[in-house]
């Protein structure tokens, strides 16, 4: 901080001392003044001026320190008190701005939810017509339907995960931590997905040791949801692998498949939003957002995501439950 108070007094400073100089310089030309006593008044001034300026220098930095230690936010109590005119202009003008800034974010924020309840409103308005659609696609001819139905599944999948990224920022407030049956929840998404592992002639070998795991069974479909997607997308002419254990109480579910598998340098990358690979840009319909979802939700259910893979012979994700009494905090917030 003296520095920059130095830095700012600079031209006050030299302005100083070229006066002494002048003084100085004065004493040595003009004989009827005594050169000894100039030196004297200049080193009088030098210290008088020096003490000045340590005085000048705790009173006027006092205010722009407590502005340092001050944590960014719209408080204006934690504006420091002015003690000058200038700290006051200061003072008022950041008051003046911090208003203008909470009026712009008050402004913003009730636009977006409108923009969110717009696009929730609009979700469930196109899922009627959706239901509609694949009643009908359940009477065309055998091999038409198939092909339609896997269309079908990926606009509904879509309009799934723009559901779910709109409700994520209010997931603690929907959250329902219960005894959930783990076997029904998984034929269920299972289910919801038969004619596109038909359509890839793809099965399922699920070995379950613990059927009940305490969660929030709503969302914890959301993420079987989008691991299965994951792993039909990139599967063919396989089973998909399916375990649940449990040990010391902790339970873990794990969705393995035997498709193309990832390389190494994208497994850090794939629960990052947008990312959809560097060896598989021919998947046009990769949206890169399941995954990043699905590990939103894990992190609000204190559930613990863990991927290997391995390229050429598949994928495994693992969801590891916290403990019973670990959950007790998710409830009570």
């Amino acid at each position: 901080m003296i520095k920059l108070f130095l830095r700012e007094r600079a031209s006050w400073i030299l302005f100083f001392i070229f006066s002494q100089l002048l003084v100085l310089a004065m004493g040595y030309l003009d004989t009827s003044i005594p050169f000894l006593s100039t030196v004297y008044i200049a080193f009088i001034s030098c210290l008088s001026f020096v003490i000045f300026i340590v005085m000048r220098y705790e009173k006027e930095s006092r205010f722009y320190k407590r502005l340092e230690t001050v944590e960014p936010s719209f408080d204006l109590t934690a504006i420091p008190e002015a003690n000058s005119p200038f700290e006051a202009i200061t003072s008022e003008r950041m008051s003046e701005q911090i208003q203008v800034f909470k009026h712009q974010l008050n402004e913003l924020q009730i636009s977006l939810e409108q923009e969110k309840d717009d696009m929730l409103n609009w979700i469930h308005e196109v899922k009627t017509p959706l239901t509609t659609l694949q009643l009908m696609i359940e009477r065309t001819d055998s091999t038409l339907r198939s092909q339609l139905m896997y269309e079908w599944l990926r606009i509904h999948l879509l309009l799934d995960q723009q559901l779910h990224l709109n409700r994520i920022p209010f997931i603690r407030n929907d959250l329902y931590i219960e005894k959930t049956d783990l076997q029904k929840l998984l034929f269920q998404e299972i289910k919801s997905l038969r004619q596109w592992c038909m359509q890839k002639r793809i099965g399922f070998d699920i070995l379950l040791e613990t059927e009940n795991v305490l969660t929030d069974a709503k969302w914890l479909g959301f993420i079987i949801r989008q691991l299965l997607t994951n792993a039909v997308k990139y599967s063919k002419d396989s089973d998909i692998s399916i375990r649940c254990t449990s040990k010391e109480g902790i339970t873990t579910l794990s969705i393995e498949d035997f498709g193309q598998g990832i390389a190494p340098r994208d497994l850090s990358r794939i629960f990052d939003k947008g990312f959809t690979g560097t060896a598989n840009h021919q998947h046009h319909a990769a949206t890169g957002m399941g995954l990043y979802l699905a590990k939103q939700v894990a992190e609000s259910l204190l559930i613990t995501t863990e991927v290997e893979s391995t390229v050429g012979e598949g994928m495994r994700f693992s969801l590891i439950f916290a403990k019973e009494n670990e959950l007790i905090r998710i409830t009570h917030m």
